[in-house]
């Protein structure tokens, strides 16, 4: 059993920065890919990024490549999304998830995590 929490979110002017951080109960938090998806109003969750067990593969969904930095300390048991150069489109609520994943790619699919953060709002105003 994994608990998330995730902290980090806020309002900010676009163009700015935030990190989010998300702590991981449990012992095994290595063993697990985590992911970073965000839901706008009146939109699904979508995935924002996602990372593997030991931090070495990550993926990034093409509007926030080259703005977002997902990385993981294993150690504390926490995963981290530092945005940059925000834009209003990217207000949502964001969730951190996990799942006991081994392999060398995170999944992509939000049908693929089983544990949940209960979200943080980032707002970014124009």
């Amino acid at each position: 059993q994994v608990q998330l929490v995730e902290s980090g979110g806020g309002l900010v002017q676009a163009g700015g920065s935030l990190r989010l951080s998300c702590a991981a109960s449990g012992r095994t938090f290595r063993s697990y890919a985590m992911g970073w998806f965000r839901q706008a109003p009146g939109k699904e969750r979508d995935l924002v990024a996602a990372i593997n067990w030991s931090g070495g593969n990550r993926y990034y969904v093409d509007s926030v490549k080259g703005r977002f930095t997902i990385s993981r300390d294993n150690a504390k048991n926490t995963v981290y999304l530092q945005m940059n150069s925000l834009k209003p489109e990217d207000t949502a609520v964001y969730y951190c998830a996990a799942v006991f994943h081994s392999g060398p790619e995170a999944p992509k699919g939000e049908y693929e995590y089983n544990y949940w953060g209960r979200g943080t709002q980032v707002t970014v105003s124009s």
